[in-house]
């Protein structure tokens, strides 16, 4: 067999590095505080599959949130970068990082960010309306349909319970079908029962659809159900 040419080693070497869903690269993040500077992540790397389940877990203020707002790229970091699906979000402006997780990424945040303005339905409407979807009422209709609240399409966030409006925030963050999901401590505001329905949900969601989800929770039981866990101690990887 004809022997490959370097230049053409080195391109499949490069789209075999580039596989990755997500990469981080010596991650920190630094902020100043009234006794100088604090250190909220030290030098953090690691790196998820497509497809692949990660748990981020560690104690109250360990920065496994800001870990996860820098790999949305709503946060920047001091030194390090962040690629998703190929891309470094860091090397993108503020516009750019918009646009990458308008395609790419679903969030799911622990206090909901409903728009109270919204009726249920609208909110899960938003994202693909600022996307141009022409189908986003029926694709938005079916995913609450989903979720269980085809009879709550009309009530806005304050009329909703806590797991109701959670499941709202899913349905938002899956119904673009997204390759990438995060979701910061989703249970965080849920009793124990609510919180069990909404996770199975979340699971099942990202099952079907096949997106890499990295999920950060204090809860050893939900960490348990992904298929790898890190922990985050002192902002370092341990």
């Amino acid at each position: 067999m004809r022997d490959i040419p370097e230049a053409s080693n080195s391109y499949v070497n490069n789209v075999a590095k580039s596989t990755a869903a997500i990469e981080v690269i010596n991650l920190s993040k630094r902020v100043a505080d009234a006794s100088g500077e604090l250190t909220i992540l030290h030098s953090v790397d690691f790196t998820v599959q497509p497809a692949e389940t990660l748990a981020i877990v560690g104690a109250s203020g360990s920065g496994k949130s800001t870990l996860l707002g820098l790999l949305a790229g709503l946060d920047t970091p001091s030194t390090g970068k962040v690629i998703l699906d190929g891309s470094d979000i860091f090397a993108l402006d503020e516009d750019g990082r918009a646009s990458l997780r308008k395609a790419k990424l679903g969030f799911v945040f622990q206090s909901f960010q409903l728009l109270a303005h919204l009726n249920a339905l609208e909110n899960v409407m938003l994202p693909m309306e600022l996307r141009g979807e022409a189908d986003a009422k029926e694709k938005a209709t079916a995913m609450l349909g989903r979720v269980g609240l085809s009879s709550r399409l009309k009530h806005y966030p304050k009329y909703l319970s806590g797991g109701e409006q959670q499941r709202v925030a899913l349905a938002r963050a899956f119904v673009t079908e997204p390759p990438l999901l995060f979701a910061d401590e989703p249970t965080g505001s849920l009793d124990a029962a609510t919180g069990e329905a909404v996770i199975q949900l979340m699971f099942e969601l990202n099952r079907e659809r096949g997106s890499t989800l990295v999920l950060v929770t204090h809860d050893p039981s939900i960490a348990a159900r992904c298929g790898r866990t890190i922990t985050i101690a002192a902002g370092r990887l341990v």
